[in-house]
């Protein structure tokens, strides 16, 4: 009897943590201020989001940039995660630089903006 109990609170949970959807903050900013023909990091942070189904990608004229990293997905109280992706680049005048965000089935960009 106990077992059961356990197994039924524990699917109670389980249920309560999986119908929980938040969607993603994203911010979009590069480590220096931005000025073309500097090196620079672009940076993707995302947040705030459940369930931690997710996809970030960091794009140069729609074309994903080669060599990113990304942080371990983390999580939050309230069983938000965050997770951040960044990678070197240089900007150039005309580029458009973005962050695609891809959680549960919705997708969105986001677009750096330089200091300029």
């Amino acid at each position: 009897m106990r077992a059961i109990i356990t197994f039924a609170l524990f699917c109670v949970l389980y249920i309560t943590v999986q119908a929980k959807t938040s969607s993603p903050k994203v911010q979009v900013y590069s480590h220096f201020p931005g000025e073309y023909g500097k090196a620079n990091t672009l940076i993707c942070h995302v947040s705030g989001f459940h369930p931690p189904d997710i996809t970030i990608e960091l794009l140069k004229n729609g074309e994903i940039l080669p060599n990113t990293q990304q942080t371990d997905l983390a999580f939050e109280k309230g069983w938000q995660f965050h997770l951040t992706k960044s990678v070197s680049f240089t900007p150039e005048r005309g580029q458009d630089y973005t962050c695609r965000v891809r959680h549960t089935s919705n997708t969105n960009n986001y677009s750096w903006e330089p200091n300029m």
